[in-house]
């Protein structure tokens, strides 16, 4: 079925977006982990498998509407050595994802693209969950300070 073309070309943008979140999100872990901060280093790896799970489902229905996925396009990361800078890049990242997902969504809207628009209504209720899940630890770093909250991120 051939796809409209400017929906083929949001969903590789979203798939950029995708793919340079799973990069963010495991360096992020493995940052944890080497910390020994297992808790964090599993959010991370568990937010990883679901960008992972989006890009597959975007690769999926771009050649479904006989597009090219272009997976060899990343945005910019945002890498830190510090937790709250972590939160505060990873939640940037949700927040773009948010923005992206109701853009492309509207478009599916106006161009009849049902189809499309449910999947992408889909992964952005699991992009809403990521922001609400970061945010949360963002309220704990900060009511319990640095180093209470980390003492709680060892296994």
């Amino acid at each position: 079925m051939k796809g409209n073309a400017k929906v083929i070309e949001a969903l590789n943008s979203l798939l950029a977006d995708e793919l340079t979140a799973v990069n963010q999100y495991i360096l992020h872990g493995e940052i944890c982990e080497n910390w020994g901060y297992k808790k964090l280093h599993e959010l991370a790896r568990k937010r990883a498998i679901d960008e992972m799970k989006h890009a597959e489902k975007l690769m999926a229905r771009i050649l479904f509407l006989e597009g090219a996925p272009t997976v060899s396009v990343l945005r910019k990361m945002s890498i830190s050595m510090k937790i709250a800078e972590q939160f505060k890049n990873d939640r940037g990242l949700e927040v773009d994802a948010v923005q992206g997902y109701n853009d492309a969504i509207a478009l599916c809207n106006r161009v009849g693209d049902g189809a499309t628009r449910e999947l992408l209504e889909h992964i952005l209720m699991d992009e809403d969950r990521h922001v609400n899940e970061i945010e949360e630890k963002q309220d704990q770093l900060r009511q319990m300070g640095e180093g209470i909250f980390l003492s709680e991120q060892t296994d």
